[in-house]
């Protein structure tokens, strides 16, 4: 699959941010702009999401394959990759097939193992398929404005801050009307594989990959927890940990300049 991307700064070492699950490389263009000071940055859109191809398949694997395919189309032998939440099991699947070409790992509030216990005891957590299934059950050809796709989403989705992020895969169609712009019936079909690890078999010769990892979690968040260092390790054993000091899940959206700073830190201290 060729997926859509943009582009930021020209002749760096190339740094390749993937988004999370209902996000779009729009998502990441201020954080790009900042990197593409020191690097050239692709933010791209995964599949089933934003301005890329639509697909039945939704897996680890597939999407590890899709990053791959616009690394070698674009020349790319090695890069930095930052993934955030799915993103970041992405780019933690690519680093553990070819860790050859991966400079360094940045994991955005996303570590290496199972949510599907944690989607159901988590406050914290968001409720993926109570979500889709809102999503799927409006009526949108009813609707003419996106105020009036807010409050008609609110009562099944309670957060402010959670129906502004969904909204904006909200688009126009051909006719005038509202459409979703990710394949909610794919994302829905897939949730299993979504919430899924990457699997005990992955680990490269039982050792990991011994490359520069940084995890970022967010202090408000429970997708990385305390005891999941010694995990991250089993994959990554270079792996550093650090916590944003009042963020919950979407770090690059409630606190974009202490991201920003952390991840510049890191990659200052790799030689890239």
């Amino acid at each position: 699959m060729r997926l859509f991307f943009r582009k930021y700064g020209k002749g760096g070492t190339p740094l390749i941010i993937v988004h999370g699950l209902y996000g779009s490389g729009d998502n990441w263009v201020s954080i790009a702009r900042d990197l593409s000071k020191d690097f050239e940055v692709y933010v791209i859109d995964q599949r089933n999401h934003g301005r890329s191809p639509h697909s039945s398949v939704h897996d680890y694997a597939a999407m590890r394959d899709d990053l791959k395919k616009l690394m070698d189309a674009e020349g790319i032998e090695q890069a930095v990759l930052m993934g955030h939440s799915m993103g970041g099991k992405t780019v933690m699947l690519f680093a553990l097939e070819w860790p050859d070409r991966v400079l360094a790992l940045i994991s955005v509030d996303i570590a290496p193992k199972s949510y599907h216990e944690l989607a159901l005891q988590s406050h914290s957590t968001a409720d993926h398929g109570k979500m889709i299934d809102a999503m799927l059950e409006l009526e949108l050809a009813g609707l003419e404005s996106r105020e009036e796709i807010d409050r008609a989403l609110a009562p099944k989705i309670g957060s402010d801050r959670i129906r502004s992020f969904l909204l904006k895969n909200i688009r126009r169609d051909s006719k005038g009307g509202f459409s979703w712009r990710i394949n909610l019936p794919a994302l829905r079909d897939n949730l299993p594989k979504i919430l899924d690890g990457p699997g005990s078999n992955v680990v490269a010769g039982g050792h990991g990959a011994k490359i520069p990892a940084l995890f970022i979690a967010g202090e408000r968040s429970d997708y990385i927890q305390a005891g999941d260092m010694s995990l991250i390790r089993g994959y990554f054993p270079l792996a550093q940990l650090v916590t944003i000091p009042g963020a919950g899940h979407w770090l690059h959206a409630e606190k974009p300049a202490l991201l920003l700073k952390n991840v510049q830190y890191f990659l200052d201290g790799i030689d890239t």
